[in-house]
């Protein structure tokens, strides 16, 4: 379950950054004017169906695992672009679009020669996913249900995000951006802490979560905490701790970077593809680790 956005995807330099006063690989959320006068600065590379959640899905879907989504979008021609792109990749849509005011939300994605990419997201009618919006029976049958931060941004979400976690059997969620986990750190804590069965984060979202000064602050926390917490490093590789067992993992070296969007996205999907088929927490690793190392030698978030 997350937002569902079109990635609009485009090369800049870095004074288009400073120029437009951005904050380099994180995500700021834009009204659809800011958006507007962005995109009219620039040259769109490519147009894809996108959003994190959407992005791991998908590449769930692409390791044979039987998926599903639930997103929001408008029943205009974004929104059935959106649909159709995940259904050619065999993602069940399990939202039923409606004509609405609100357009369907849309990320512009910046890359920058270092292959860093920094998003603005104006969120459209993404950002106002309900409680209505969430199919009780669905969520009920699957094995495991998937949440980015992202989502909790707007109002009606978290009302949606406790209707799907009080109905899931287990239940995952990227903590997304340092940012998110900035302006929501309470509320992140408390479903990390009571709510999550699987939590993934990069280094600097869980260092901000738990206000740790060291690693070794995050590793306690992990082992105190009692559930799966799922940590990518960078170039450190990534670590899971499950109560007292840590497992550690190698990040991939000498790979041709071009653009790191979609490479958490695609780590969580490689790990949870290992542990929804029961494969050991290093197994879970090493597949996300390959899937993120694929993802990032090539534009966007889609491994074909």
């Amino acid at each position: 379950i997350g937002n569902a956005i079109v990635d609009v995807i485009c090369r800049v330099n870095e004074d288009f950054l400073t120029k437009n006063n951005l904050a380099k690989s994180t995500m700021k959320l834009v009204d659809e004017k800011e958006f507007k006068h962005l995109l009219s600065d620039l040259n769109i590379e490519r147009t894809i169906a996108g959003g994190s959640v959407a992005n791991s899905i998908v590449g769930l879907s692409q390791l044979k695992n039987e998926v599903s989504f639930i997103g929001k979008v408008n029943n205009d021609k974004l929104g059935n672009e959106y649909e159709k792109s995940l259904t050619n990749e065999k993602v069940k849509y399990c939202y039923n679009k409606k004509v609405e005011q609100t357009p369907t939300g849309t990320c512009l994605i910046l890359i920058t020669p270092d292959s860093e990419r920094t998003m603005c997201t104006f969120l459209g009618i993404a950002g106002k996913i309900s409680p209505d919006d969430i199919n009780e029976d669905f969520v009920k049958q699957c094995e495991l249900v998937f949440l980015e931060g992202y989502l909790w941004d707007e109002g009606e979400p978290k009302a949606a995000f406790d209707k799907a976690l009080s109905l899931a059997n287990k239940s995952a969620m990227s903590l997304s951006d340092k940012f998110c986990v900035d302006r929501h750190k309470k509320s992140f804590f408390d479903l990390v802490k009571n709510k999550l069965d699987i939590i993934f984060a990069n280094e600097q979202e869980i260092m901000e979560l738990i206000d740790a000064r060291t690693f070794d602050n995050v590793i306690q926390f992990g082992k105190n905490l009692n559930k799966t917490l799922v940590i990518t490093r960078s170039n450190k590789g990534s670590v899971a701790i499950c109560g007292s067992e840590i497992t550690e993992c190698e990040s991939q070296k000498n790979l041709k970077i071009i653009d790191l969007t979609g490479a958490g996205d695609l780590f969580a999907a490689g790990f949870l593809h290992g542990y929804i088929n029961k494969m050991t927490t290093k197994e879970n690793l090493q597949k996300g680790t390959e899937m993120a190392s694929k993802i990032i030698q090539k534009i966007g978030a889609r491994l074909n």
